[in-house]
């Protein structure tokens, strides 16, 4: 269930140009773009997504956050919608690319083993611990999950529509791509909406560890004596998948100090090996080709040698695979990558010291060539080989799939006390 809410947004007459007052996700940016951020605007969303401590003992960081959002409110930068809606939410290329648009709401909360919100990736303590303190400190939420699903319904139908209503935002953001924002208020439209997600599922594409997050929030209000309340929802953006879906991108791998020819030669043991003449793209075309037939891989140095790995040899890769695991998450090429090629045939550590992850290919060949060694690349996981995984109740292995693009933080907040 995707329940509507008063968007907390920045007031443009007050906090004025909304490109310096966004941010990507928190979890994507590093010292150097958090300083960058934090100079381009003091009402930069960063303030409020990765909060620092008050100089000379004042409050930590968490409650800096949220006295912060308070002033915010307080002086206007900040405002609330002046009734509850559910969100039409676009990213588009202005140059006539790839469009994604989707539905923000407040989703209603399930644990995964209630088969609604589908997670694909494990999370750690960490990340958790430290998004719980800064959400139950401020009371809001600061930024949504990324769900997709299969759609084609009423809720899609009301995405789709929007096109003659004017936007509630329209503004080309840093990451270069055009942002609109539409505001569904007809009751008829927001039934008919409710009536067609409630027996569907998502995945989540993004977001693990703020899920676990609004459930750990969920579980210690109800621990301690709170009733129903805003806690037992949590802001996210669901996109159809089969309309105005997401683009995914394979994460590809960088195994520093290990030259090619010597991969090569021990993937031989368990794959067909051939060398790929031609330009990255003649190279690129052959892995997809490979990739109809089975798991498959291109090995290069980043100095322009390539080596295709495929049709890997059926007896060792079954010896390899644990057979409890589920015929889904044995078919994955990152699967096929983590527990077959990097263990079993080249004989390495699997772990981020030895085998790093680049998002995309020119980043893995450029880290490849500089450590003289050898760049992994794969081809994208498909949206339905996750959610086959997820709905198997595993995970996928670490950094197999990239969903985007990512919403930007910023655009719109859920500030409990206006839920």
């Amino acid at each position: 269930m995707l329940r509507p809410f008063r968007a907390l947004r920045f007031d443009p007459g007050v906090a004025g140009d909304l490109a310096v007052l966004t941010s990507p996700p928190y979890d994507v940016v590093d010292d150097g773009a958090r300083a960058a951020l934090e100079a381009s605007n003091d009402r930069n969303v960063v303030r409020l997504i990765l909060p620092r401590d008050a100089p000379d003992g004042g409050p930590d960081r968490y409650a800096a956050a949220a006295a912060l959002l308070e002033q915010w409110r307080a002086d206007g930068v900040l405002r609330p919608d002046p009734e509850p809606a559910l969100y039409v939410y676009e990213q588009a290329d202005p140059a006539g690319g790839h469009v994604q648009r989707g539905l923000l709401g407040a989703l209603e909360l399930s644990p995964a083993e209630d088969g609604i919100v589908l997670p694909h990736e494990s999370t750690m303590a960490g990340p958790v611990a430290d998004r719980l303190a800064l959400y139950t400190a401020v009371g809001a939420d600061l930024e949504p999950i990324f769900l997709v699903y299969d759609g084609g319904g009423a809720a899609s139908r009301a995405v789709r529509d929007v096109d003659d209503e004017p936007p509630l935002v329209d503004a080309v953001l840093p990451d270069g791509l055009r942002h609109r924002l539409w505001a569904i208020t007809d009751e008829a439209v927001l039934r008919a909406v409710a009536d067609d997600l409630r027996p569907r599922s998502a995945l989540i594409a993004d977001g693990h560890h703020r899920y676990a997050t609004y459930l750990r929030r969920q579980a210690d209000r109800h621990a301690a004596g709170a009733g129903p309340g805003p806690w037992d929802a949590g802001l996210c953006l669901l996109v159809d998948a089969t309309s105005f879906g997401p683009q995914v991108h394979p994460i590809h791998r960088v195994v520093p100090g290990a030259p090619l020819a010597g991969l090569a030669e021990a993937a031989a043991a368990g794959f067909a090996v051939r060398t790929l003449e031609g330009g990255l793209e003649s190279v690129l075309g052959a892995l997809a080709e490979a990739r109809r037939l089975g798991p498959a891989f291109v090995l290069s140095d980043g100095n322009g040698a390539h080596s295709l790995l495929s049709e890997p040899d059926p007896a060792r890769l079954e010896a390899a695979l644990p057979a409890d695991r589920s015929p889904a998450w044995r078919a994955l090429d990152v699967t096929v990558l983590h527990r077959y090629l990097v263990p079993e045939l080249w004989g390495l550590s699997d772990d981020e010291a030895t085998v790093t992850f680049e998002h995309d290919v020119d980043a893995a060949l450029r880290a490849a060539a500089a450590s003289d060694g050898t760049a992994v690349l794969l081809g994208p996981t498909p949206v339905d080989a996750v959610a086959a995984v997820a709905r198997a109740g595993e995970r996928m292995p670490r950094k197999s799939t990239l969903f985007t693009p990512k919403p930007r933080t910023g655009v719109v907040l859920r500030d409990h006390r206006d839920a």
